[in-house]
């Protein structure tokens, strides 16, 4: 898998699991919410800094965006608009 649909799928599976909604995710690290999406979709190629800025949005080490799934494992849907993180 090339890096940056790496990074796009562990960014999609991270966010989705954690319930956090683009938006939240957006507001939290100071990324443009249309950027993240951008990200989600392997469109674009984020510089170190703003991958930072993510990983500490979502409480993560860095390197977590980089692992390789596992064999048979699958991204999670996303979520439906409007939904807001639980609790």
């Amino acid at each position: 898998m090339e890096v940056q649909s790496l990074v796009a799928w562990n960014l999609r599976q991270l966010r989705v699991r954690r319930g956090i909604s683009q938006d939240d995710l957006a507001y939290s690290s100071g990324v443009e919410r249309a950027y993240v999406g951008y990200l989600e979709r392997g469109m674009r190629n984020p510089t170190i800094t703003t991958l930072a800025k993510i990983a500490k949005a979502l409480d993560i080490h860095i390197s977590q965006l980089f692992r390789e799934p596992e064999s048979g494992e699958v991204v999670p849907s996303t979520l439906s608009p409007g939904r807001k993180k639980a609790g």
